[in-house]
């Protein structure tokens, strides 16, 4: 289970990308600690960005992170210290599944900025990815 802030951008892509690299040995969710994008696709540019890099995102719909979410993971990662943070204070009984996407930093949040740092975020993603899997 991939997690950021609002399940639009890097959480997606993230899990796109780790099914990928798993190739069918690996299931991936994405989430949000933040109900801002329940429902909805991922962000345009994520989804243009991704599936230059061949992964497509466009069957992902927002949903926030959940007890049954939490319950159905073998690992929870977070996108960034803050997500981290929100999901320590609800994890309960699954804080031991917790982990950053990338030890000791954070993986760029791209929202509201150019394509560059959708494309940026990308690379940070694929490049952490092999140590997950």
């Amino acid at each position: 289970m991939t997690v950021c802030k609002g399940g639009h951008c890097r959480a997606p892509l993230a899990a796109a990308v780790l099914a990928d690299l798993g190739a069918g040995a690996v299931q991936t969710r994405a989430a949000a600690v933040k109900p801002w994008h329940i429902g909805e696709p991922a962000h345009p540019l994520m989804v243009k960005v991704a599936a230059g890099a061949g992964y497509d995102l466009t069957g992902h719909r927002g949903e926030q992170i959940s007890p049954e979410l939490l319950a159905w993971a073998d690992l929870v990662i977070a996108m960034d210290a803050a997500v981290l943070d929100a999901l320590r204070q609800i994890a309960g009984a699954h804080a031991l599944k917790l982990r950053r996407y990338l030890d000791g930093r954070d993986v760029p949040d791209p929202w509201e900025q150019p394509e560059t740092a959708f494309r940026a975020c990308l690379d940070v993603i694929v490049s952490g990815a092999p140590a997950i899997i």
